[in-house]
C-alpha cells in the first residue's frame, strides 16, 4: 500500500454512516483503495445494506473525504453490492 493509499483509507474510514452512527472504518465498509496513477485514487465501498437509501450520499461523502487529502487530485468512488450501484457510480464519477 502506498503512503497516499494509506492516508486515503484512514481519512475515508472516518466517514460516519448516519443510519448506524458508526464510521466506515468501524464497519469495514471500505473494501479497496488503490492509487491508479499519481494523485488519482480509486476507492470501493460496500454500504450496510443492498437497499441503503443514502448510498449516493455516502459515496459523495467518501469522495469529499478523499479529495481533502493533500496529494489527491482525483478520487473515483465505486459503491459495490447495492441494487443501484451502476447508477450511483455513474453519478458520483461524472
Amino acid at each position: 500500500m502506498t503512503e497516499l493509499e494509506d492516508k486515503v483509507r484512514h481519512e475515508v474510514g472516518k466517514v460516519v454512516d448516519p443510519e448506524t452512527g458508526l464510521t466506515f472504518g468501524q464497519m469495514n465498509m471500505i473494501t479497496n483503495v488503490k492509487e491508479t496513477e499519481p494523485g488519482v485514487v480509486q476507492i470501493e465501498f460496500v454500504p450496510s445494506s443492498p437497499f441503503c437509501p443514502i448510498a449516493f450520499k455516502l459515496a459523495m461523502d467518501v469522495k469529499k473525504a478523499a479529495l481533502k487529502i493533500e496529494g489527491v487530485k482525483k478520487a473515483v468512488v465505486y459503491c459495490r453490492g447495492h441494487t443501484m450501484e451502476e447508477a450511483i457510480n455513474k453519478m458520483v464519477n461524472k
